[in-house]
């Protein structure tokens, strides 16, 4: 049944809003030392518009379906403002030769390095590739869980969900590390069989004019599917704390949350794999994917006070 509503604003839309407004400023802060200040600000104007005709259209539709009308455009475009940290982060130094220090110290050698070279078959190659893409699946699915199930808890966990994933946008945007796919090629290029020692030297702003990468191997279709994944949208920034860790995290959290055992215990094989995956493919030194835990929490915490205090309807 087509329902009328009020047009209140949804956290989906709420959270959105709140990042746009900060990112605008910060654009507006830093116009001169952005490359394409112009062009941010289009691409938050096509944001509003989208979310105008889905906040306007809702409530024509049944509820749930409006309920993902609102919902999905604005998920779609966590996408869209992943490629910008890139551009906010290279106003600053970037700090891989810390983790890399912190990874080499802790560990005694670099694990993203080794990893991969431990557990190198087409087996293990696939295994990983695939628990790193299924991070989609499993925000997908964790989400879909609450829009069809726990429909009334629906707004809470898209406000802790939304609200989590922004907080890692906005801290990458002032914290650059570029991860170790592109710190450890960058060290090849500069230094070549020389190699740099036992030290980790600080590459400024290096990676302001350079994007190149180490690429895998592929080895079957979930390699092809990871490396096509970070050609369209993966650049030297976000490695610190993993998103990929921290998010799938948040999410595990609310599957909890459910009290659907089914849910939760389906999910955590691709859970730990992935966690295991982020430093597999050279994405994050280890101490970035173990510092996604920890982010997961706060960040967890932090946005289900927020809604608490000031959203709950």
């Amino acid at each position: 049944m087509v329902q009328k509503r009020k047009l209140d604003l949804a956290s989906v839309e709420l959270t959105t809003l709140i990042y746009i407004a900060i990112t605008t400023v910060i654009i507006a802060v830093c116009w001169n030392r952005l490359e394409d200040p112009m062009g941010m600000l289009g691409l938050r104007g096509i944001a509003l518009l989208i979310m105008g005709v889905t906040h306007f259209t809702y409530r024509f539709m049944p509820y749930k379906l409006g309920l993902a009308w609102r919902s999905f455009p604005l998920f779609a475009l966590l996408i869209w403002w992943y490629p910008e940290i890139y551009d906010f982060c290279t106003m600053f130094p970037y700090q891989d030769h810390v983790f890399a220090s912190i990874d080499q110290t802790l560990f005694g050698c670099q694990p993203a390095l080794e990893f991969d070279r431990m557990f190198g078959s087409a087996f293990w190659s696939e295994l990983f590739n695939m628990g790193y893409y299924s991070y989609y699946y499993l925000m997908f699915s964790v989400i879909i869980f609450y829009l069809l199930c726990r429909t009334h808890e629906y707004d809470k966990a898209v406000f802790i969900f939304m609200g989590s994933f922004f907080l890692f946008y906005l801290f990458y945007d002032f914290f650059p590390v570029a991860g170790p796919q592109y710190y450890f090629c960058a060290l090849e290029n500069i230094y070549g069989d020389a190699g740099w020692g036992d030290a980790y030297p600080a590459l400024g702003d290096y990676f302001k004019d350079h994007l190149e990468m180490i690429v895998p191997e592929v080895k079957g279709i979930f390699g092809q599917l990871v490396i096509g994944a970070q050609e369209m949208g993966e650049r030297p920034a976000a490695a610190y704390p993993s998103s990929h860790v921290g998010m799938s995290t948040v999410c595990m959290m609310l599957a909890w949350r459910t009290g659907n055992k089914w849910l939760f215990w389906i999910l955590m094989p691709f859970y730990v794999v992935l966690c295991c995956s982020t430093v597999y493919i050279k994405a994050h030194y280890l101490i970035d994917s173990i510092s996604g835990l920890f982010f997961a929490a706060f960040f967890f915490y932090v946005t289900n006070k927020l809604y608490e205090r000031y959203c709950r309807r």
